[in-house]
């Protein structure tokens, strides 16, 4: 299991270098099939709880949602989901006998958790797509440093997360959620975050006071997202997501806390940047 493990971390770090430096479509295109994908599994877990999410209609709108992240127009994102929220209840009243209102107010919460944050990987990334930053690895677009940011930040504090809560937690964050989450835990995440992103920073020649914000930001928002989809596991009665990723389980097993870092990070930066 342990080799499993590393093996798909390994292909799968990899892959995510060449794709967000090399990829240009390409990623967008992958993200797009990671979304979907998630949302599949999302369905799945909904199913064991006998719940009808709108499994086409959602996927039609996760495609409009992207089809605005990678166009650039993050405003256009509030019209697609305003429709889509009309669609989904159109079809509580049209579908009644077999979609219920309680299917069609998770299939919007499924978009929004799923649709809505998966459509900001491609926002960051390709965020001021035309800048070029003069770091210590080379010229580099700013997109590329701003999606590195989120996910080496996201990376530290799972980890130290991670080790800080198994040697020194006592002190339960979400005992009916999460039993293993502990808020030593939850500080040595927001200190390893910060760490690694201020780190990165310096790499990039970026404020550091900035980088340090950023990285406070997301070591916070981090365990979030992984409380959410531990939740949505506990609530389907399921140890993981999917089996897809051999010793990770599914999609929105390895993108739980991105879902909630990303927007974060995405916003943060429009608001305030990082220069």
């Amino acid at each position: 299991m342990l080799g499993k493990r590393i093996a798909t971390a390994v292909i799968g770090a990899l892959a995510t270098v060449f794709l967000v430096h090399y990829g240009q479509g390409v990623f967008a295109v992958a993200t797009l099939i990671f979304t979907v994908l998630a949302w599949h599994e999302f369905c799945n877990m909904l199913r064991k709880q006998d719940i009808k999410g709108a499994y086409l209609l959602g996927i039609c709108i996760i495609v409009l949602i992207w089809g605005t992240a990678w166009l650039g127009n993050s405003q256009e994102t509030l019209g697609v989901l305003v429709a889509a929220t009309f669609m989904i209840m159109a079809k509580t009243v049209l579908a009644h006998s077999c979609f219920t209102l309680r299917d069609g107010f998770y299939t919007i919460a499924g978009v929004l958790y799923i649709g809505l944050p998966f459509a900001h990987l491609v926002l960051l990334r390709f965020i001021d797509s035309t800048v070029y930053l003069s770091t210590q690895m080379g010229q580099l677009q700013a997109g590329e440093i701003y999606f590195w940011l989120a996910m080496i930040g996201t990376w530290a504090s799972d980890t130290f997360a991670f080790f800080t809560g198994s040697w020194l937690g006592k002190h339960k964050l979400a005992p009916a959620i999460s039993p293993g989450k502990t808020w030593e835990g939850l500080a040595g995440g927001v200190f390893g975050s910060i760490v690694a992103v201020m780190i990165m920073g310096n790499l990039c020649n970026l404020y550091l006071t900035s980088s340090a914000l950023l990285g406070l930001l997301i070591g916070i928002v981090a365990p979030l997202g992984d409380l959410a989809e531990s939740a949505l596991k506990r609530y389907a009665g399921v140890k993981d997501s999917s089996r897809l990723l051999p010793g990770h389980g599914g999609v929105l097993d390895r993108f739980d806390s991105i879902l909630f870092t990303v927007p974060a990070v995405y916003y943060y930066i429009v608001a305030f940047g990082l220069r």
